[in-house]
């Protein structure tokens, strides 16, 4: 059962991909309960599921089978509509690859998710401030080319956080970055949670990263094998 106190309730998610005659069972008869303010890292080895996981968490991805709520709503009964209605309203999602559009400058790809629910002059005074906040203020007419990897995933976190989300994914943010730009965004995220009582959750490898985290799920072969609370 749901915990009613909780901001995302998964319960008994199953996903299963086909390759050529390969079964692979990505997801088995995962639970899992998110609470408004966590800061949740889920790890495990290539392959144990945790994309996939995040992938039906953010609402990018249907499960085979189980239930996912959302401030009190079945996504995984919501039509293709709805669930583009709940991401771009509810829900940050941020890409290990940037996921930037190469042709727009660096302002209008933070406007864009706002372009899309109000008036452009709200969208852009939204995405300056940003842009300040994260110190890319003299960036924001280059393209993402001219930027490097670390101003690039600042500038994906700027775009996640303009429609003032519920919930931030972050699908293994520090992969292309090296360790300063790493420590740098995973700094940012840990920011926003603590001071700015921001949800998120963050896919990733690296034992490391953990630390910034006040809640570990670890997952092996598609199954939670723990889930430890670090902090309150």
């Amino acid at each position: 059962m749901s915990d009613v106190s909780s901001i995302i309730s998964a319960t008994n998610l199953n996903k299963t991909y086909h390759l050529g005659e390969v079964k692979v069972c990505a997801l088995q008869d995962v639970s899992l309960d998110i609470n408004a303010g966590d800061f949740v890292v889920i790890t495990g080895r290539n392959g144990a599921g945790k994309s996939t996981l995040m992938h039906n968490l953010a609402v990018l991805d249907r499960p085979d089978s189980g239930e996912i709520i959302i401030n009190g709503n079945d996504v995984t009964k919501m039509t293709k509509e709805q669930r583009t209605e709940l991401r771009l309203r509810h829900l940050g999602y941020i890409f290990q690859e940037y996921a930037l559009i190469a042709e727009l400058s660096a302002l209008e790809n933070v406007m864009l998710p706002a372009m899309m629910l109000g008036p452009t002059r709200v969208a852009r005074a939204k995405a300056q401030q940003l842009l300040m906040t994260f110190g890319l203020q003299h960036h924001m007419d280059h393209l993402p080319s001219q930027l490097s990897g670390g101003q690039q995933q600042k500038l994906a976190i700027a775009r996640a956080l303009i429609n003032d989300p519920v919930l931030l994914f972050a699908d293994e943010p520090t992969a292309n970055l090296d360790s300063v730009a790493a420590h740098e965004v995973l700094e940012i995220f840990q920011r926003l949670n603590n001071d700015g009582g921001h949800t998120i959750v963050m896919v990733t490898h690296e034992p490391e990263e953990t630390a910034y985290a006040n809640r570990l799920v670890q997952l092996v072969d598609g199954r939670i094998v723990s889930d430890e609370r670090r902090r309150a």
